[in-house]
């Protein structure tokens, strides 16, 4: 999601939930994205990821980015689209895992912690750096078609 601001490019990212991400920030903030299900189409995926990791509904039109490669090796499909929301109030999907490891803790986290708009350059410095390269798309195609 993207917002224009006072001429000013914004974009909604997301920070990931559970302990080990608690006291991380620059280089850990996410588009909120997900895996693709069997049979799935990628902009479905895409659709339905964004409603579970922040609990606001995408809204086309939709511009398509350039995949880009994550150190993972995942390869990430991703698209913009224009939209407003109160980041204040995402809602995510939860998942369990062992907290503190090999403590035979087991806790329920929330994927995604809080949701914030960035102006672009920040966003740039917020993001995995691996993203980067979906943002700079954006800023590029959003010229054009404005154009």
């Amino acid at each position: 999601m993207y917002r224009v601001r006072e001429g000013r490019l914004e974009v909604l990212l997301v920070h990931p939930g559970g302990p080990f991400w608690e006291r991380k920030d620059a280089g850990v903030w996410t588009i909120p994205k997900g895996g693709i299900g069997e049979g799935e189409q990628p902009l479905a995926a895409a659709q339905r990821e964004f409603e579970e990791e922040t609990g606001f509904r995408s809204q086309p039109p939709y511009l398509e980015l350039t995949p880009i490669k994550q150190k993972s090796g995942k390869i990430v499909q991703a698209w913009a689209f224009e939209g407003d929301c109160d980041p204040s109030q995402a809602r995510s999907v939860t998942f369990t895992m062992e907290w503190p490891p090999r403590s035979g803790k087991r806790g329920e986290y929330p994927e995604i912690d809080r949701a914030e708009f960035f102006e672009i350059e920040e966003a740039k410095r917020k993001v995995n750096p691996a993203q980067i390269g979906l943002l700079e798309d954006l800023q590029k195609k959003r010229a054009w078609t404005q154009k």
